[in-house]
């Protein structure tokens, strides 16, 4: 993370939590920006995730759509002790939720997204009501994001664009 924050345009996380990206991310990319050179511009950052504006079970049924693919990520995108996304969720604070997942997934078990925390869900999803998305939208942004990611998953009555016009009334 250090050399991208020293000589890349843009940096692309997946399974961003802005709340603890700092913990996470900080000292590298603060040791890569003290080294940058003064000839490139700021480096962008590009996070976010599923987007969808509303209240109720339909909602929640769009952010679990988000359980495979970290259950895949943090329990099968490599060996025992060479999973970077394994290490990146136990640097979030989910050790032991880490530590299931990758058990369950590398056994071939289906309980590998159910042991998926509920919360790291709402902190890597756009997923709520309007009031939660201008919170959501608040923290990537504080957390250095300059260019936020919406996979756009409109409700009845509501547009990809229209998703679009809403968070960026919210910023």
């Amino acid at each position: 993370m250090q050399l991208t924050a020293e000589i890349a345009d843009g940096w692309i996380p997946i399974l961003f939590i802005p709340e603890r990206a700092n913990d996470v991310w900080g000292s590298a990319l603060d040791a890569g920006k003290a080294k940058r050179s003064p000839t490139l511009d700021d480096m962008m950052i590009s996070a976010g995730g599923p987007l969808a504006i509303g209240e109720g079970d339909e909602i929640v049924a769009l952010r679990e759509l988000q359980r495979s693919t970290v259950a895949l990520y943090v329990g099968g995108m490599g060996a025992k002790g060479k999973n970077f996304y394994n290490e990146l969720a136990i640097r979030y604070g989910y050790e032991k939720e880490a530590a299931i997942i990758q058990d369950f997934y590398l056994a071939g078990k289906k309980e590998a997204e159910a042991a998926v925390p509920a919360e790291f869900l709402e902190l890597t999803t756009l997923c709520g009501p309007r009031s939660y998305v201008a919170e959501r939208t608040s923290a990537f942004s504080e957390a250095g994001v300059t260019r936020l990611q919406a996979l756009r998953l409109p409700q009845a009555g509501q547009t990809p664009a229209s998703l679009i016009e809403v968070v960026k009334s919210l910023i």
